[in-house]
């Protein structure tokens, strides 16, 4: 059965109209509510003029014949109403990174061809400095904040537009074929817009699976059903919703019916807030990504006591979490479990890694989800469980189409073997003798040190077991000796005065002699996206530096 992102919350709105969807600081909105405002969001954009301008089936993979509208937001319902809207008006949504400077906008606005863009009023003069450069971008809802900007000329208040468009669904052929967008978050180089049909992301990541790996639900009464059933778990979202693991955690719990929550804290990751929004809210889930979110709550955790006995679970995805700090997560919280998840805006969710007290914890070391596997270096055929031999991390079966405007890239990434079209967005793998798949991390940072690969998130995790760092990333640099060695960039404890050798002789315990960092440079704050992803090219520059 194959589905679109309209017809699917419609189903879901039905079946349990009065739950809570949304709740956002004083802000509560029910399916009905939310289904509301996203149909009239829908009228506005389609009163507008956006629309469909070629259907799929005239395209190439690398194009798309909608228009785009692109969300220039803070987390809040206005993000989730703009996705569900533009999928409603048959518009692609697409998420911009609201830390772009002028350049990376203008860049992201020109590559995407954005016909509109909902923002925060904060960000109006942005928008302002790049919108003359861009002769299709026609449509700007501007979502009033604490900011006090003004409305940008042209611009139409966010809340105006709904309140004076129709609430019904607009009567247009909605198709499975319409297009998701999700922007790569550019931390290894340019950004690129994934273009997914929404039938194979919303089984791929959104929500279309039960229990995410279980059965694709094959008929809109088992969408309704399904949500119904669901015992209308309350689920924090932590990640900023520019983020793909954001959105697809925000949908998933859409689609069992369950409450999801936003921290009141939206301009950063707020370790207190979000432990008072668990406390005040009794949270039963909380979504994070990887060390970045966990070392803030964990010390957090060490200054103050929180009820948090309604958590029981925590999830994490696009970055790694370490073992040290599972471990310290399980001892602090009890009995919950952590869902260590791995995908890619190219895969979607690929594989997972529970981890409880009683299981014990690792990382790196995920169960394959449908469709994962690891392929050859050459691309030409899948490895088998126990093949003795380092691939590509890889998917099959509901892929995406490619990305937007680019075919050269689109066919290195989906390739087809042996008549089968894969997606093998740049993860090194080994599938294990017992079925599960070591991931080593992604080539693109990989440093060839003396003819050896190192991966750079295999010797992060071992500098991470010492307990006066509180972050660190690995790169390399050049080396006349080597052709390259491994740097580390480290953030220590306050306090701490852990030296250079100490650290290195500490990492050598985990990993081998020729991985360990052959210099490490200490800085006070380590760069990282909003969403928890270290940013190489800055790791990059602060290792030359050094």
């Amino acid at each position: 059965m194959e589905f679109d992102f309209a017809e699917v919350f419609e189903a879901i709105a039905g079946a349990v109209p009065d739950r809570e969807a949304v709740v956002f600081r004083d802000r509560r909105l029910s399916y009905a509510q939310l289904a509301e405002r996203s149909r009239r969001l829908a009228n506005h954009l389609i009163g507008r003029g956006l629309r469909v301008h070629r259907e799929r089936s005239e395209l190439r993979g690398h194009e798309s014949g909608q228009d785009h509208l692109a969300l220039y937001l803070y987390n809040g319902n206005e993000y989730l109403e703009g996705m569900l809207g533009a999928f409603m008006a048959r518009v692609a949504p697409l998420n911009v990174n609201y830390r772009y400077v002028e350049e990376e906008l203008l860049y992201l606005f020109e590559n995407s061809r954005a016909r509109a863009v909902i923002y925060h009023a904060e960000f109006a003069p942005q928008i302002a400095a790049i919108r003359e450069r861009l002769p299709e971008l026609r449509v700007l809802l501007q979502v009033a904040d604490d900011s006090g900007q003004a409305l940008l000329p042209g611009a139409v208040d966010y809340e105006q537009a709904l309140a004076t468009a129709a609430s019904e669904l607009p009567p247009l052929q909605h198709s499975a074929d319409d297009l998701y967008i999700l922007y790569t978050g550019g931390t290894t180089g340019m950004p690129k817009g994934v273009l997914w049909r929404s039938a194979d992301i919303y089984m791929a990541a959104m929500g279309g699976r039960k229990l995410l790996v279980g059965p694709e639900l094959a008929s809109l009464q088992e969408v309704a059903d399904y949500a119904k059933s669901g015992p209308g778990i309350r689920a924090l979202v932590g990640p900023p919703l520019m983020h793909g693991a954001a959105q697809w955690g925000a949908f998933i719990n859409f689609g069992m019916g369950n409450v999801v929550h936003f921290p009141d804290e939206v301009r950063r990751f707020d370790a207190r807030d979000v432990l008072e929004v668990i406390e005040r809210e009794g949270i039963n889930t909380l979504t994070i990504v990887g060390d970045a979110f966990a070392v803030p709550l964990l010390d957090e955790l060490a200054k103050t006591h929180r009820d948090l006995s309604s958590l029981l679970l925590i999830g994490s995805g696009g970055a790694p979490l370490s073992v040290s700090h599972k471990q310290a997560l399980l001892a602090r919280l009890g009995n919950i479990t952590i869902m260590d998840a791995i995908g890619s805006s190219e895969t979607g969710a690929q594989a997972s890694n529970p981890s409880t007290r009683e299981s014990g914890v690792s990382t790196g070391d995920f169960r394959p989800g449908p469709g994962a596997c690891v392929v050859s270096e050459d691309l030409t055929r899948v490895l088998e469980p126990g093949d003795d031999e380092v691939g590509w991390f890889a998917q099959t079966g509901r892929v995406p189409l490619g990305y937007l405007g680019d075919a050269e890239k689109t066919e290195r990434t989906f390739p087809v073997i042996r008549g089968i079209r894969y997606s093998v967005p740049g993860d090194r793998a080994r599938h294990r003798a017992d079925g599960s798949i070591e991931v080593l991390g992604r080539d693109s940072v990989t440093i060839n040190s003396g003819g050896e690969k190192i991966f750079a998130e295999e010797v992060e995790a071992a500098l991470k077991q010492h307990p006066d760092v509180y972050d660190a990333v690995v790169t390399g640099r050049p080396s006349e000796r080597w052709g390259q060695e491994v740097v580390a960039v480290v953030r220590l404890r306050e306090g701490a005065a852990t030296t250079e050798s100490e650290l290195i002789a500490a990492a050598g315990r985990h990993v081998a002699r020729y991985k360990l960092p052959k210099t490490i440079v200490f800085r006070e704050r380590i760069e990282r996206s909003p969403s928890g992803k270290a940013d190489y090219r800055w790791a990059r520059e602060q290792a030359l530096a050094g």
